[in-house]
């Protein structure tokens, strides 16, 4: 098995799209109307319009309600994410922070609430 993307459902897929490409310069590919990919080393973010779900897989998930996962993302420069993403007025959960077990860490939130985390591992 291979774990191949996760999939975040939203009411606004291009408010979504640009926070994304913005926290990451990945580009988003469009694969169908209202829905996108962003391809990264190792994993797929899928960003998926609410109507889809309503079209296709009525009531499995609902656009910006999610409490308990947090999407992750290792980067070289915690502190440059956290200067461009504060600059583009995005929610700070947490300024970089330096963990006890070593990573370098910043909290955000994605227009739908969503929570993601910044990190770089420390130097072996």
């Amino acid at each position: 098995m291979k774990f191949a993307s996760v999939r975040v459902v939203t009411q606004d897929l291009e408010r979504l799209v640009e926070f994304y490409q913005r926290l990451s310069g990945v580009g988003a590919a469009r694969l169908a109307d209202g829905f996108a990919e962003m391809r990264f080393e190792g994993l797929t973010l899928a960003l998926s319009a609410e109507h889809l779900i309503k079209l296709f897989n009525a009531g499995a998930a609902t656009a910006a309600a999610n409490r308990s996962a947090i999407l992750e993302f290792e980067v070289q420069d915690v502190d440059a994410v956290f200067e461009r993403m504060n600059a583009f007025g995005a929610n700070i959960v947490m300024p970089t922070t330096l963990m006890p077990w070593g990573n370098r860490s910043l909290l955000l939130r994605d227009p739908d609430g969503n929570l993601v985390n910044i990190f770089s591992r420390p130097e072996r």
